[in-house]
């Protein structure tokens, strides 16, 4: 009796993986290719990167791993093909919306503006903007930088964010838009920028690559809260849905923990650099309490 229940339950498994696919616009596209598509960015320690073999790795990469585990359950296609993409800041979001991309696994912050083109799963980490400049650069807070030089990155919250304020606090800075982190960072060695606003960790992942890190401070007054979460295509709540319960559940059984010592409090490759960064409160009460917000206040 037990084995034939078990058999019944099986088989309704595998039945439904396919037909769920129908209410799905993103599963019904993966299972008619045969194809799912991760969009990855390139240097962005340690979340997603490339690893000394050119192969894509990374804390969101991890997390988004199990979201294609699960589609492959769903589907009943343990052979899906995984397609690795490489975006940038400029590139990621019309990739996703135009149906390229089906998993943006990178650094993306969760915002109103952003949402209204593409979808975002529950919350993977929340960072904070901050600034990074030369030690004996007599810098602490935004409001130092009137009239200077500074660095950003193209098509990211903090050059909205630096926009922004430079307008409302008539500050009169040159904002210097790199095409990624590390072009954006080098504008501050080169003396071109004073500073270089970006999320903290990856901040800190870049000084912890740096040959000269002992020459530069990381601001201690925080810009803005960044909530990372995952996007994909709009208007599929079926899709949504599924990753959205991956990631609860790695958050219920405690499964991330070990996803995220082994990326932020473990030597990571290439070098076997250990960013030796705790899990902040913030995330701690995400996981706790699982949420998609994109409203920064609701995270402190």
């Amino acid at each position: 009796m037990r084995q034939r229940l078990l058999l019944a339950l099986v088989w309704a498994c595998l039945l439904a993986g396919p037909a769920a696919a129908q209410d799905s616009p993103v599963l019904r596209k993966i299972r008619d290719a045969g194809v799912i598509t991760l969009g990855y960015r390139i240097e962005s320690v340690p979340f997603s990167y490339l690893d000394q073999n050119r192969r894509p790795i990374g804390y969101t990469m991890d997390i988004c791993q199990r979201v294609v585990d699960a589609v492959r359950r769903r589907l009943a296609m343990p052979d899906l093909e995984v397609r690795l993409l490489p975006v940038s800041s400029a590139t990621r979001l019309p990739l996703v919306a135009n149906g390229t991309v089906d998993l943006e696994c990178g650094t993306t912050t969760n915002t109103a503006d952003r949402a209204k083109q593409v979808a975002f799963s529950i919350t993977t980490f929340v960072a904070a903007s901050r600034l990074v400049f030369k030690k004996d650069a007599p810098i602490h807070s935004i409001d130092d930088l009137r009239g200077q030089p500074v660095a950003t990155t193209l098509a990211t919250t903090s050059i909205e964010y630096l926009h922004r304020v430079n307008e409302s606090h008539h500050l009169n800075m040159q904002i210097l838009a790199g095409l990624d982190d590390v072009e954006s960072f080098r504008l501050v060695g080169q003396g071109r920028a004073v500073a270089y606003a970006m999320d903290d960790v990856l901040l800190r992942s870049l000084l912890a690559n740096a040959p000269d890190a002992a020459d530069y401070r990381i601001s201690d007054q925080a810009l803005t809260l960044e909530p990372y979460a995952i996007g994909m295509k709009r208007d599929d709540p079926v899709f949504k849905q599924l990753v959205d319960g991956v990631i609860t559940d790695l958050y219920r059984r405690g499964a991330i923990e070990a996803i995220y010592r082994k990326w932020f409090e473990s030597p990571i490759p290439p070098r076997g650099v250990n960013l030796k960064l705790p899990m902040s409160a913030s995330l701690r009460r995400v996981i706790a309490h699982p949420t998609d917000a994109s409203d920064p206040r609701l995270y402190r």
